[in-house]
């Protein structure tokens, strides 16, 4: 790989000397790494790179083309931008956790065989759920470890996934699926429709992301879900399920927007929204179709790292995130204000911002082939994220009841991070035609009609209209939103009653039989020379009697009985799937 040089590397071994910098140093070197990736991501030419033999499969550790290489390139963008937000950190740990992420979802859009492609995709979620636990607090620690296990989750459905589609068709090689789906197929497919939060799998987003810190959670609205559309568009195009699945989840997150309180919940419902548009792309699959996932997930990445960069600047400022605590704050943060604005014009698509020349650009795709639903429906949605994201969400957070806040701007870097992403979001907007020269094909799409833009226009102001006549209808309310993260959160309630209820006391009973019959009566055995008498029977039976009716020490034997058995279990099974897959491509 001479003439390449991977960007995840950059950003993996990047990451190895932060917590060794300081001060002004450490700084310097930040802004460096993600530099050099871009210039990586702007000098690689297309092909194949890495290959090699394992198990007797074919490994490719990256295949560039048009596709891997646009949303590396916003992907890199969007890691300086990033970073320049997060400049004022003096934890390492945070810098350090982002720049492993990064690298993880770079890592997933170049690999070409789909053992590559589940390394750095793992990597991706270990390295994310870091900047939830790194914010402390009960509530973000439990978001963390619920984040966590979703996705370790979804980790083990896409390896199993990859090891049936590759026993079907005895490659490994990552390519686009095709209309012959098998069992392992459907499995791959589960394993990226959660990382792209389609609903129902969708809870973990809406749950984690608010309780992230300040900074990781404008990381973690870059590239999860997006390397996920990526994964989708590479594997599965033209897929008719997701046309329907895309157009539900552009629908169910702008409902639940209605109904959110809290300003980052709020923004991280309208990423499942606007992501519903890149997989309806995806299951078009058209050229245009797929030029419009592609740019739009282009133009999410800034606008949408752009507005939780504006709200994290509130966080910082008052330590308040829900929308009925705020207010009144365009006095004492102007710039926030109207940095924020800019964001929330690109995500409603207003002419001149980049949501206008991609977003319209599924919509128009959807209409040439005949999906007159599809496309009311898209609509529909982009009404409802103008409604919330750009008029809601700013009215109460900046305007408003005046909650007597001091607040101020926040610090320098965070401002000339949201101007960056501001200058994207409107250079895209008025001069679409470098991002269309990305595209993995050529577009024939012109967004600047006279059409396009009345009806886009109508469509925001009659919106706008709507929204301050039913004003006090919309005014938030301190309330908690039922999503489908109810569901395991009660389940594992229940679970850990099991383990510490039944299951404890099974273990218990298990302990007890064994030192205080099993093992003095096999002692006892081999001193006499295995004769069992009577009182032998007798102390069995006794001692059987006692561990079952005996109830205390339950948690500690839950402790040292199941975890240990537990961790055991965990490493025998990691060695028989390593032995069977080995075994299996041998």
């Amino acid at each position: 790989m001479t003439d390449f040089v991977h960007p995840a590397v950059i950003f993996i071994l990047g990451a190895l000397p932060i917590p060794f910098l300081n001060g002004r140093v450490r700084k310097a070197y930040l802004l460096v790494i993600p530099a050099l990736a871009i210039l990586a991501v702007l000098t690689m030419q297309p092909g194949n790179y890495g290959a090699l033999q394992f198990i007797g499969q074919e490994i490719l550790i990256a295949k560039v083309d048009k596709l891997s290489v646009v949303f590396a390139t916003v992907f890199t963008i969007m890691a300086l931008i990033g970073t320049v937000y997060a400049l004022h950190l003096t934890h390492a740990d945070q810098h350090v956790a982002a720049f492993v992420y990064v690298g993880g979802a770079l890592g997933v859009l170049f690999a070409g065989d789909y053992l590559t492609l589940y390394m750095f995709w793992e990597t991706m979620a270990l390295a994310s759920a870091y900047l939830v636990f790194a914010q402390g607090g009960g509530q973000a620690i439990g978001a963390a470890f619920r984040y966590l296990m979703v996705h370790i989750t979804g980790g083990v459905v896409l390896l199993g996934g990859i090891v049936l589609h590759g026993l079907s068709t005895g490659s490994l090689l990552f390519a686009p699926i095709g209309a012959g789906m098998e069992a392992g197929a459907y499995l791959i497919l589960t394993g990226f429709l959660l990382n792209a939060a389609v609903p129902p799998l969708n809870a973990w987003l809406t749950d984690a992301y608010p309780e992230a810190t300040v900074t990781g959670a404008v990381f973690m609205s870059a590239f999860t879900t997006k390397t996920a559309v990526y994964v989708l568009a590479r594997a599965f195009p033209g897929t008719e399920l997701l046309v329907w699945l895309g157009t539900v989840m552009a629908l169910y997150g702008v409902v639940y927007a209605v109904l959110e309180n809290d300003c980052r919940r709020l923004l991280a419902y309208h990423i499942v929204s606007q992501v519903g548009y890149m997989v309806a792309g995806v299951g078009i699959g058209t050229e245009m179709a797929l030029n419009g996932a592609t740019s739009h997930a282009f133009a999410h990445i800034l606008y949408k790292g752009l507005l939780f960069m504006g709200a994290g600047a509130v966080i910082h400022a008052t330590g308040r995130r829900k929308l009925t605590e705020l207010g009144g704050l365009y006095k004492t943060m102007p710039l926030t204000v109207a940095l924020y604005m800019v964001g929330a014009f690109a995500i409603s698509a207003f002419p001149f911002f980049s949501g206008f020349v991609t977003k319209s650009m599924v919509v128009a795709a959807a209409g040439e082939d005949h999906r007159a639903w599809v496309v009311l429906a898209l609509t529909m949605a982009s009404s409802g994220t103008f409604l919330h994201t750009g008029l809601k969400l700013p009215y109460f957070m900046f305007f408003g009841t005046d909650r007597g806040l001091q607040a101020r701007e926040p610090p320098r870097n965070m401002l000339v991070a949201m101007g960056l992403a501001a200058v994207l979001c409107i250079a895209i907007g008025v001069f679409p035609q470098p991002l269309y020269a990305l595209l993995p094909y050529p577009v024939d799409f012109e967004p600047y009609t006279g059409m396009h833009v009345t009806e886009s226009l109508g469509v925001l102001m009659f919106t706008a209209l709507g929204f301050f006549l039913c004003l006090k209808a919309l005014t938030p309310e301190n309330t908690i939103s039922i999503d489908t993260d109810w569901f395991y959160r009660k389940g594992a309630r229940y679970f850990m009653w099991f383990a510490e209820k039944p299951l404890a006391r099974y273990e218990q009973a298990v302990s007890n039989v064994s030192e205080t019959a099993a093992l003095p009566l096999l002692r006892g055995a081999a001193r006499v020379g295995f004769r069992i008498d009577r009182s032998a029977v007798d102390a069995v039976v006794n001692g059987v009697a006692r561990s079952i009716l005996r109830g205390g020490g339950a948690l500690r034997r839950l402790q040292t009985g199941i975890v240990t058995h537990s961790a055991l279990a965990m490493i025998a099974g990691v060695i028989a799937a390593t032995a069977i897959f080995v075994v299996a491509w041998q």
